[in-house]
């Protein structure tokens, strides 16, 4: 791949850094060769990637699981005090095997590379990151730390615990030689930026530049600016009740590729939309042991429902589903519906649906309709899906 003189100028920059510091290595034979990618950052600034496209499809998938983002939002909500902290090139840190290095070779104008270290862009780079990095803080994750992949969170309940759970994290980096990033560091504040998330004690809100990309945006004038915005909307789906019916002229428009028109209806939707988000969008987190109520909404077009839990005098939402019906399911009838907003719930929140108990808040006599002998082979098949979980209808 061929690139101008500037581009050309920064491609040799950033691996004569990556030479000096020994991360990669000049090969003059190699089986594998990838294209390098540079790519503006938001600062400005460049940054160099490999593309390892071809090498991916060649490589089997590590299986090993990463940690669930909800989760450990919710378990890192309600904290007295945070410290994030961010791994420095943390792939970079990883040493690949010696006799796979020359997979990792890469060419600029200037001659061919490999990595001696694990590289930003290989498939299983996350999971081969994660291994290690649990065994490491096995005895403070889910406790006084968490950790996806490079974004690392100590939490305290209470202010006077911090320093000690700081002193842990730190001994256990020193002891592995793990390196941070202090221009990405934050320390002992009552809330942050985690994993796109903004936490702190009050719980989980919205990540304020998400709803500012929203609030900015102007009417739509092609498809792709809908698409935009439908994606924009989706990133804050958990915190948007009825979401799916809310934004159903923007998905109706998409199936208009041909005839697209900005009509006064769209417009309308975009302002309700805006005005929505104009009230504060904050989530709370289940708390172990809590008892969790469902609520169930269905439309002609869309299943949604809502997570809650009781406090005194008041409700304190968790989670927002919604989705667009598919094909036969605008078909259904009423109890379907809501029984497959509530198997679409069980899913996606399927470890709150394990830890705790569920009180489905309904009008209609779902579980009994469900377990007649006479159901509907999609509800019977429903009400088996959710016999692990210990949910009671009301």
């Amino acid at each position: 791949m061929s690139f101008g003189m500037e581009r050309n100028r920064i491609i040799e920059e950033k691996v004569n850094k990556l030479l000096k510091a020994g991360y990669v290595v000049e090969v003059q034979y190699t089986k594998w060769l990838s294209n390098v990618v540079i790519v503006s950052k938001a600062s400005g600034k460049w940054r160099m990637y490999t593309n390892f496209t071809n090498f991916n499809k060649a490589c089997p998938k590590d299986p090993y699981p990463l940690p669930q983002i909800d989760l450990l939002v919710d378990s890192t909500s309600g904290c007295a005090q945070l410290s994030i902290v961010d791994a420095y090139q943390g792939y970079h840190q990883i040493f690949m095997a010696e006799e796979d290095r020359h997979k990792t070779s890469f060419i600029t104008q200037n001659g061919v590379y490999c990595y001696n270290v694990m590289p930003f862009g290989l498939k299983n780079a996350g999971a081969t990151y994660q291994r290690p990095i649990n065994r490491m803080f096995k005895d403070l994750i889910g406790k006084t730390m968490e950790v996806y992949v490079e974004d690392m969170l100590i939490k305290s309940k209470e202010d006077k615990e911090h320093i000690t759970h700081l002193q842990a994290a730190f001994e256990v980096m020193r002891r592995y030689g793990m390196k941070l990033n202090p221009a990405k560091c934050t320390f002992r504040v009552r809330g942050g930026k985690f994993l796109g998330y903004m936490v702190s004690e009050k719980g989980i809100e919205a990540n304020p530049k998400k709803i500012e990309a929203i609030m900015q945006m102007s009417s739509p004038k092609t498809i792709k600016d809908v698409q935009k915005l439908t994606g924009k909307v989706a990133s804050l789906a958990c915190f948007i009740y009825w979401s799916a019916n809310r934004n159903l002229p923007f998905f109706k428009i998409l199936r208009k590729v041909k005839d697209f028109q900005w009509t006064t209806e769209y417009e309308q939707t975009l302002n309700d939309l805006k005005q929505y988000l104009t009230t504060p969008l904050l989530l709370a987190n289940p708390k172990v042991g809590k008892i969790l109520y469902l609520y169930l909404a269905v439309s002609d077009d869309a299943v949604s429902s809502a997570l809650v839990r009781e406090e005194p005098g008041h409700q304190s939402s968790i989670y927002y589903i919604s989705r667009m019906s598919q094909g036969a399911e605008k078909k259904y009838i009423q109890i379907e519906k809501l029984a497959l907003a509530l198997v679409t719930t069980a899913r996606k929140l399927r470890p709150y649906f394990q830890s705790h108990k569920i009180i489905v808040l309904t009008n209609h006599p779902l579980r009994q309709i469900m377990l007649r002998p006479d159901a509907s082979r999609r509800l019977v098949k429903g009400a088996v899906e959710l016999r692990e979980f210990d949910i009671e209808y009301q």
